[in-house]
C-alpha cells in the first residue's frame, strides 16, 4: 500500500512539474484552439457601432508613449488610417491573435497607403508585455477612463464601473479618409469573431477609394 502510495505521488509531482515547464507551451496550444475558427470573410450581421458613416471622426481621449492622443493624424497613411478597437491585449485571446495576424499584414496596409492604429482599455505597461513578446509594431494607444469608447459610441455597457471590464469597446475596426470622415466600419456583434485582416485590407481600400 505504501508503494503504490509512493509511486502515485510520484507521478503527481512529475505531472505537476511537466506542467510547470511547458504551461506556456500549453497556455499557447490551448489559445491556438480557441481561436482558431474566429476569423470571417466579411461583415455580415446588422450590428454596427460607432460613428455614423459620413460623419467625421470624434477624436479620443487617450495615451501614447506618454503622451495625450486626441486625433488620429499622425496615424494616417496617404489614404487614410484603420482604428482598431480591441477589448484586451492583456487577456483576451480572440483580440491577442487578431493583433498578432494585423501585425503580420502591416506592411500590406502600408503599400496601401492606410496607416494603422490600435486602442484598448489596457493600461500602457499591460499593453507593452504583449507588445513587446510579439514584437508588435503597430502604434496601440490606451484609453482613458472609457472616454474615448464612448465619444466613438462602442463602449460595451455591459459592464459597470467597478468590474474589472469595464472599459471594454465593441471590437471592431473603423476606417477614416484623410479628411478625417469616417467611411467604413466592421464590427461584429460576437466578440469571438473578428474580419481576417487581408478581407479588412481589401474591404478599407474599397471604402477609401485606394484600390
Amino acid at each position: 500500500m505504501k508503494k503504490r502510495t509512493f509511486i502515485i505521488c510520484t507521478v503527481i509531482v512529475v505531472l505537476a512539474a511537466l506542467g510547470y515547464f511547458y504551461r506556456e507551451s500549453l497556455k499557447e496550444a490551448a489559445v491556438a484552439k480557441l481561436t482558431e475558427n474566429m476569423f470571417v470573410a466579411e461583415d455580415a450581421d446588422s450590428f454596427d457601432p460607432g460613428p455614423a458613416l459620413g460623419s467625421r471622426f470624434p477624436g479620443l481621449r487617450a495615451t501614447y508613449q506618454g503622451r495625450d492622443i486626441s486625433l488620429v493624424e499622425e496615424f494616417a497613411g496617404k489614404n487614410g488610417t484603420v482604428l482598431i478597437a480591441s477589448r484586451s491585449l492583456d487577456w483576451c485571446p480572440y483580440c491577442q491573435r487578431q493583433m498578432i495576424q494585423l501585425q503580420e499584414s502591416r506592411a500590406a496596409y502600408e503599400a496601401a497607403g492606410i496607416g494603422m492604429v490600435a486602442i484598448t482599455y489596457d493600461p500602457p505597461q499591460l499593453q507593452q508585455q504583449f507588445i513587446d513578446k510579439f514584437a508588435i509594431t503597430i502604434p496601440v494607444l490606451s484609453d482613458v477612463d472609457a472616454l474615448s469608447f464612448k465619444t466613438l459610441g462602442i463602449l460595451n455597457e455591459q459592464y459597470q464601473e467597478g468590474d474589472s471590464q469595464y472599459g471594454i469597446p465593441h471590437p471592431g475596426i473603423i476606417v477614416i479618409n484623410p479628411q478625417g470622415v469616417v467611411v467604413g466600419k466592421l464590427f461584429l456583434e460576437a466578440y469571438s469573431s473578428r474580419v481576417d485582416s487581408a478581407a479588412a485590407l481589401a474591404f478599407a481600400r474599397r471604402a477609401l477609394g485606394a484600390n
